[in-house]
């Protein structure tokens, strides 16, 4: 059932859960910090102690993840947010992803990865040409200026993160297994691996990845941070850092120069109109009971968890599908409706999605309208999986209208104000590439443009690729005040973590952490790999009921159940819900994932 605003959320009884849920969710009436690494919340909860807002929080737990999980995130990626202004009731969106260089052209960068005529091709992640100009410096400065309290600068901002850096932190247990992971590509990705690695003379170049427990100081990722605290924007994207970025990135093939840093540092992050679907519950006495989801326009593809939640709607309202409630969370019809809505959704999203701003014309309103979504719905069947390449569909002709790894968290405040917060290198370390005494890696974003001269995501220079990190955001149809904040980190993985947590609160009654807690299903993109195979198989997680991985395969769905740390394919998600006590007194209540190494953290 929704959240009701006049009175605590209560959990539901457990008797119908199949699964272990071991984690309480927090509550607190003073803002909350629900992040991956306990030590980059720690970086939060201090702004937040010291006068800082939900937003001021944010950079400070953004630049403490870049130091202690810098195997996910880091500033040398994009961010994107969502922020709840709780004196307006605003819903304000904010895209800090960056764009490739002026000199990245679709010819150049196919001769320099030699793909042979008559091919399209993939740039790998690996490779130089994946890196755009980081848009996270800019993005975390912007998010202070636009949303912060205006109580603190960005050196008080990020002195937490900075001394973590100089002064050495221990390392979690799931950063180690990635940075352990990762080693071999930090070591051959540019000459500079050492400033990302540990210092032990018994090791091949005298240093390795950091293991469990064990304390590391990252001193050139804290000068980098300082510059930007003391010279703003300015520091990150001209002088040294700039200079060698681009001189790196030029030494190993690429294609950027300091003018595409420049262009950057003058057009900043991009404020945009976030987008939003109605969800009214079907348990409800009204169409005002429910929700509406708040999510990020494309070069974002937060469009596929709201394309998925209307065609799901429109299923439910035709009778095709039930009105879903507790006893049918993760049964095989239950998640059967999500993965083919799901898969629908990524057959449009494949294709429309990518920068609006070069290329015109990217169908946003309609990929959502009612009218679209319920020609869509159609290709849904109760009874069969469909693990054909699903196309996109033609939005235009609606008769109603004319026209991989991340870090995700969540902050509040004792104001009321909420932010939804994401940053990403994409994969890992991204590429790995590191600038000469900066101490951080390049993201290799640019790994998600097509080399097809026909797509609309087609590589073109100063533009923004298929973006995966999505914000979510939600507010109470009744009288649109906040509901949460909420994500789930990982790829493609994103929008599916979405719908999923967000359904299993709204049709199921879980509480936050329960939420978080239930196995997840992940599908593929709809997107052929590299050997232009299409892939149908439905990634189920380890703990889903056998007679609901035997229900998806009587279904036809290919299923496959993944164990051990093979999960981290399902992500990590947070989520904050806003509530009042029955005398009025605002209560935040988290939950984290427990597939991460850090919790919700009250102030």
């Amino acid at each position: 059932m929704p959240l009701p605003t006049s009175s605590i959320y209560q959990p539901p009884s457990a008797e119908f859960m199949k699964w272990p849920s071991r984690r309480s969710v927090v509550h607190s009436t003073k803002g909350i910090v629900a992040c991956t690494q306990p030590l980059a919340a720690k970086c939060g909860i201090d702004i937040l102690n010291a006068g800082g807002n939900a937003a001021d929080a944010a950079v400070a737990v953004a630049a403490g993840l870049n130091m202690t999980e810098p195997c996910s995130t880091g500033i040398g990626g994009d961010m994107f947010c969502l922020y709840y202004d709780a004196s307006t009731g605003k819903v304000s969106a904010l895209n800090g992803s960056g764009r490739a260089g002026g000199k990245c052209t679709l010819e150049n960068v196919r001769k320099s990865l030699k793909i042979p005529e008559g091919t399209v091709g993939k740039i790998p992640m690996s490779s130089v040409h994946a890196v755009t100009v980081p848009g996270a410096a800019a993005g975390w400065v912007d998010t202070v200026e636009r949303f912060g309290s205006g109580k603190l600068t960005m050196e008080q901002i990020l002195a937490p993160a900075i001394e973590l850096g100089e002064k050495g932190f221990p390392v979690s247990e799931t950063t180690a297994y990635f940075w352990g992971r990762q080693e071999k590509g930090i070591r051959e990705a540019s000459p500079n691996f050492a400033e990302m690695l540990k210092a032990d003379s018994s090791a091949p170049g005298g240093v390795r990845a950091p293991k469990a427990g064990e304390i590391i100081k990252l001193p050139n990722l804290a000068k980098t941070f300082r510059i930007l605290a003391t010279e703003g924007k300015k520091g990150f994207y001209s002088g040294r850092i700039a200079e060698e970025l681009v001189k790196i990135v030029n030494d190993l093939g690429g294609h950027l120069e300091l003018a595409d840093l420049q262009h950057h540092l003058e057009t900043g992050s991009e404020s945009v109109e976030p987008i939003s679907l109605k969800f009214p519950n079907p348990h409800g006495t009204s169409e005002t009971d429910g929700v509406e989801l708040w999510e990020h326009p494309p070069n974002g593809q937060g469009i596929v968890a709201l394309m998925a939640l209307g065609i799901l709607k429109h299923l439910i309202k035709q009778g095709t599908i039930p009105a879903f409630g507790p006893s049918d969370h993760n049964t095989a019809p239950y998640l059967h409706a999500i993965v083919e809505a799901l898969r629908i959704s990524f057959g449009d999203a494949s294709w429309f999605v990518t920068d609006p701003n070069a290329a015109p014309g990217v169908p946003t309103s309609q990929l959502i309208s009612a009218s679209y979504l319920a020609e869509r719905a159609k290709l849904f069947s109760p009874s069969s999986a469909n693990t054909s390449v699903l196309q996109p569909g033609d939005p235009y002709a609606s008769p109603a209208l004319t026209s991989s790894d991340t870090v995700y968290f969540a902050c509040s405040d004792s104001q009321g104000n909420a932010i939804s917060f994401i940053n990403s290198n994409y994969g890992g370390f991204g590429t790995c590439i590191i600038p000469a005494g900066c101490g951080f890696t390049l993201q290799n974003r640019g790994a998600n443009f097509s080399l097809d001269a026909k797509h609309p995501n087609v590589l073109a220079p100063r533009k923004r690729p298929y973006h995966t990190i999505i914000p979510g955001l939600v507010t109470n149809l009744q009288d649109s005040s906040l509901h949460s904040v909420f994500g789930v980190m990982g790829g493609f993985m994103q929008p599916q973590g979405h719908v999923q947590t967000l359904l299993g609160q709204v049709l199921c009654g879980l509480s936050p952490q329960q939420a978080l807690d239930a196995p997840r299903v992940c599908i593929g993109a709809g997107m052929p790999d590299e050997g232009n195979v299409y892939d149908a198989t439905v990634h189920v997680e380890e703990g889903m009921p056998e007679e609901t991985v035997d229900g998806l395969r009587k279904l036809g769905h290919k299923v496959e159940v993944v164990k051990g740390m093979g999960r981290t394919l399902f992500g990590r998600g947070q989520i904050i819900r806003w509530t009042k006590d029955v005398d009025g007194t605002g209560v935040w209540s988290a939950g984290s994932d427990m597939r991460g190494d850090g919790a919700a953290y009250p102030a």
